[in-house]
């Protein structure tokens, strides 16, 4: 069998680049594959970060992929649908995101229906934050698949609503495990500059309003000096805001912030010094990050939206947040700090049977009509 993969791939950097590379090393070991990626992915002004690509400090694992599809050369998208055609595969994996791309890869799909299994891995099909005409492209680019995959109760429920009849299967996301192992709580609090003796929290990833980081900070200033609060991300938002509620609330003492990417190497000491990681998203469908946190064995608290829930409550493996207010989320915290971590730590390893790249590739596998014969 054959599996063209296009989405994603070094030398882009980030979760959904590092999603992909994992999943092909997976999918790898049951067939032959081959990754193709963007030639470019956003026009540098539409990229609200500081790169989209691998920096000479990062120690990403360098895929062997093809670049052909720029986002915004029409040309490109029949030059890509050629090109992946002739490898003649039997499965082209894509994965979407935004509606951005949904025209581009729609483009290729189209061309390739008949002759490939086109499956899509949805980490949304509702964006978080909606535009005029994304639904219209969003229902395009789904026309064009053969098969879903969603790995959240809300996103298959945003494929319904926009194509009933729609033939899905969901899996649970993987764990992020190419981080390394856990380092000395002590040893990684002193390469941060993180103080000794407090109970650390740790926001991490991108900073995006509907994520929430505004309502941890003003739970922080509900909690007892001890507790601390590390935030460590790029961010996709101006961080005046923020910087605002930490001079206001009188948190600076009480803050550490590592507003920029995190590069692959550096994550192990944010993880192996908190003792906590909350996710205060305001929406959400699933999230990369409890994946990363519970490859270090750290527990989560986190909000009740999207798949949240799925991801923590039928393991113990963290609390929910019953309200989506900083009260609420200082409550929920407190609540787990008075309780034994072990406990929890148990119920991360119930999530990690279940929760691998190779059962994830072997189902795709499963689900083309080659396998069947």
């Amino acid at each position: 069998m054959k599996i063209a993969y296009l989405s994603t791939f070094y030398p882009f950097r980030g979760g959904i680049a590092q999603f992909n590379a994992r999943l092909l090393k997976a999918l790898s070991k049951f067939a032959e594959t081959r990754a193709f990626t963007f030639r470019r992915q956003y026009p540098d002004f539409l990229f609200p970060g500081k790169s989209q690509f691998v920096q000479a400090d990062d120690k990403s694992e360098p895929i062997d992929s093809v670049r052909l599809l720029d986002t915004i050369n029409p040309f490109s998208y029949f030059s890509t649908a050629r090109i992946v055609k002739s490898y003649a595969p039997d499965i082209l994996i894509t994965k979407f995101w935004m509606p951005f791309f949904a025209i581009p890869l729609g483009t290729v799909l189209n061309r390739l229906k008949k002759t490939t299994f086109n499956i899509s891995i949805l980490d949304n099909v509702v964006p978080h934050e909606k535009r005029f005409g994304d639904i219209a492209m969003t229902k395009f680019f789904l026309q064009q698949n053969h098969l879903f995959v969603t790995m959240s109760k809300a996103v298959e429920s945003d494929l319904l609503s926009l194509l009933p009849k729609a033939n899905f299967i969901r899996l649970v996301h993987p764990l992020y495990d190419h981080f390394g192992e856990k380092v000395d709580t002590t040893q990684a609090r002193r390469k941060l500059g993180l103080p000794a003796d407090k109970f650390i929290l740790l926001f991490f990833g991108f900073i995006r309003e509907y994520k929430g980081l505004d309502l941890l900070i003003k739970a922080l200033a509900l909690l007892p000096n001890d507790f601390h609060l590390v935030v460590a991300g790029e961010t996709y938002s101006p961080f005046n805001n923020y910087d605002k509620i930490i001079r206001e609330l009188q948190l600076q003492d009480r803050i550490s912030l590592f507003v920029r990417y995190v590069a692959d190497q550096e994550v192990p000491l944010f993880f192996s010094s908190a003792n906590l990681c909350v996710l205060p998203y305001k929406s959400a469908t699933q999230s990369g990050i409890v994946g990363i946190s519970y490859h270090f064995n750290l527990p989560v608290v986190a909000t009740n939206v999207g798949s949240l829930p799925e991801m923590i409550e039928p393991y113990r493996s963290g609390l929910i947040v019953p309200k989506i207010t900083p009260e609420s989320i200082a409550q929920t915290i407190i609540e787990y700090s008075k309780q034994q971590k072990k406990q929890f730590v148990q119920g991360i390893q119930k999530y990690k049977t279940i929760a691998s790249w190779d059962y994830f590739a072997e189902r795709l596998i499963e689900s083309s009509p080659k396998f069947a014969k």
